[in-house]
């Protein structure tokens, strides 16, 4: 043991000293070490916390869900806005059908939404979202009661004139959330009753429910004010759990055809929508930004694998009479074999550290910029050490190698 640290602590200060002696040949022979980590690390980093803030908006709209609309979400170039701009708006009475007939749903609600300019006093917010919910809405979504309460079913079944308001509402028009509650907060003419306050959400990335900005309300008060046949209204199933959201899916075609009176040879005049698809969408997104990613990290990694070559192809000539005197005092062919062998491995380190600054210095940056923070796993820190001791190793195998088979008396001749 003491053997290996030995060998291992020399091979670190001899990595050190041919950085030290040689500074602008080093450096530039670990240049593409350094540009393949940052490479690598840069977009495993921003491709892993953009995953993880699009997974909780994904979560955000509803898991293992289906949200039935007569719009399909699935867009595209050849999208047929025609077809289903058509179809007639989903109602009420339909929700309240499907709870009757689903054996797979757990919690259904009904949606719908316009925007409308809220006011305080002489304080004024334009773009507010007007949410008129359903029972159920707030077992589908994620969001929290910061301050108050939420709606309970006697005020959701009279319709009564409470809302619950978002962070942002609350701070724009009272200064501060404490003081909304409780207060009445009024849109063309209409006064609201503030119950609660829902916590800090923050923005989506994905164009779902942005609930900072958003002013909730009873469905049945929606209606009683707006027409929800002009507000693309939709309704939300949630399964139960353990409850495939595609057999959810399938249920829910039939009981809707059902509903609909549609015969076998007619189309469906609504669409079935799987939140669970627009995973799967980000994903292969992803996978082909990672692919690429991983094209120009690996060019970058042969470029500074040949580098760190090179160096120890020098390396060897100009020690090769320290190496025939350690043989000559009875230095093993393995001890000199593995000595050159970390140093290449030491050397890559100290590249790809390099690299994982620059990556720290640009999650910095950007997170200072972008509406989602990023982060490096530590699995990343790992997999980008493993990757320089790995390159390390195969860029120094031949010269170690040379290293190893020198004969010591005419390598301690060698000048």
């Amino acid at each position: 043991m003491v053997k290996v640290l030995g060998i291992l602590w020399n091979s670190f200060k001899m990595a050190l000293q041919e950085l030290k002696v040689h500074k602008l040949r080093t450096f530039l022979s670990l240049f593409g070490i350094t540009i393949g980590i940052f490479c690598i690390i840069g977009v495993l980093a921003t491709i892993d916390s953009l995953k993880t803030k699009i997974s909780t908006d994904l979560s955000g709209l509803g898991n293992n869900s289906i949200f039935i609309d007569k719009w399909d979400y699935d867009g595209g170039p050849e999208y047929p806005w025609w077809k289903f701009v058509k179809r007639p708006s989903m109602k009420i009475s339909e929700m309240e059908f499907i709870q009757k007939r689903s054996a797979l749903a757990s919690n259904i609600a009904f949606f719908v939404s316009t925007s409308a300019t809220f006011s305080y006093e002489e304080n004024n917010l334009k773009g507010v979202n007007l949410y008129g919910v359903s029972n159920d809405f707030n077992k589908i979504q994620t969001f929290n009661i910061g301050k108050g309460r939420y709606f309970n079913e006697t005020d959701f079944n009279r319709g009564v004139s409470y809302c619950v308001i978002g962070d942002k509402v609350a701070e724009e028009l009272y200064g501060k959330s404490d003081k909304a509650l409780g207060k009445t907060i009024s849109y063309t003419g209409r006064r609201l009753l503030i119950i609660g306050i829902i916590e800090k959400q923050g923005s989506s990335m994905i164009g779902g429910f942005d609930y900072d900005k958003t002013v909730i309300v009873p469905y049945n008060y929606y209606a009683s004010i707006f027409n929800p046949d002009n507000n693309n209204p939709y309704i939300m199933v949630q399964a139960k759990p353990g409850i495939p959201s595609k057999a959810l899916q399938d249920e829910l075609n039939g009981i809707m055809r059902q509903l609909r009176k549609l015969s076998p040879t007619q189309e469906d005049n609504f669409t079935c929508n799987d939140v669970a698809q627009f995973k799967d969408q980000i994903e292969s997104v992803f996978a082909s930004i990672n692919m690429g990613g991983w094209a120009i990290a690996g060019l970058s990694l042969l470029v500074g694998a040949f580098g760190v070559a090179n160096i120890m192809f020098v390396t060897v000539r100009e020690r090769t009479s320290q190496i025939g005197l350690k043989k000559a005092i009875g230095a093993k062919s393995s001890t000199i074999l593995y000595e050159f062998l970390l140093e290449s491995a030491f050397l890559c380190i100290i590249g790809g550290l390099v690299g994982l600054l620059l990556v720290w210095v640009l999650t910095v940056a950007l997170g200072a910029v972008l509406p989602f923070p990023i982060f490096i796993a530590p699995s990343i820190v790992i997999l980008a050490l493993s990757i320089c001791i790995i390159l390390g190793m195969i860029s120094g195998i031949i010269p170690a190698s040379i290293a190893a088979k020198m004969n010591p008396v005419e390598a301690i001749r060698t000048k």
